[in-house]
C-alpha cells in the first residue's frame, strides 16, 4: 500500500510478505510489515514487526509482535515494543506497552510511547529508566 502526499509523491509505504484483507469484517491482515514514513528533507522513518492488523480504510495500523521503530539513514537507535498503533493521517505512533530505547551509548527503559514522527520528537510516557555510556 502506498499512500501519495499532495505532490504525487509516496509519502507513506506499507508491505508485507503477505497482505489478506477479509471483507466480512472489514480487517486486513499483514505477515511482516515493513512500513516506510517519508517525508521530504526530513529521515525516513521504518517499522517492522511480525505481524499488523487494520480496519477500514486503514488509517490506524496496529503491529504487533517483536517491532521495531528506526530511521532508514540512521539506525544507531531503535525502539522496541511487542505492539504499536500507526496512525497514517496524524504522523504519529503509540503504545501503552513496555519500550527500550536502544543506542551505541546505552538503553533507556519505559512504559509507553507517543512520537511525532514529522517533528521527530519521542515521549516516553511513564517508568522510564536509563544507562548512559559517555562516548571515550
Amino acid at each position: 500500500m502506498t499512500i501519495l502526499d499532495v505532490n504525487g509523491q509516496p509519502s507513506r509505504i506499507i508491505k508485507g510478505k503477505s497482505i489478506a484483507h477479509y471483507p466480512k469484517n472489514d480487517i486486513t491482515k499483514i505477515v511482516f510489515p515493513v512500513a516506510q514514513f517519508i517525508e521530504e528533507q526530513k529521515d525516513t522513518w521504518l517499522m517492522t514487526s511480525e505481524r499488523a492488523e487494520t480496519s477500514g480504510k486503514g488509517d490506524v495500523i496496529l503491529l504487533l509482535d517483536n517491532v521495531i521503530i528506526t530511521r532508514k539513514d540512521n539506525n544507531k537507535v531503535e525502539l522496541h515494543t511487542s505492539k504499536l498503533n500507526l496512525d497514517i493521517n496524524k504522523n504519529t505512533v503509540y503504545t501503552t506497552e513496555a519500550v527500550k530505547m536502544v543506542s551505541p551509548y546505552g538503553a533507556t527503559n519505559s512504559v509507553g510511547l507517543h512520537a511525532k514522527l514529522s517533528e521527530k520528537t519521542i515521549n516516553l510516557n511513564s517508568r522510564v529508566k536509563g544507562q548512559y555510556d559517555a562516548p571515550q
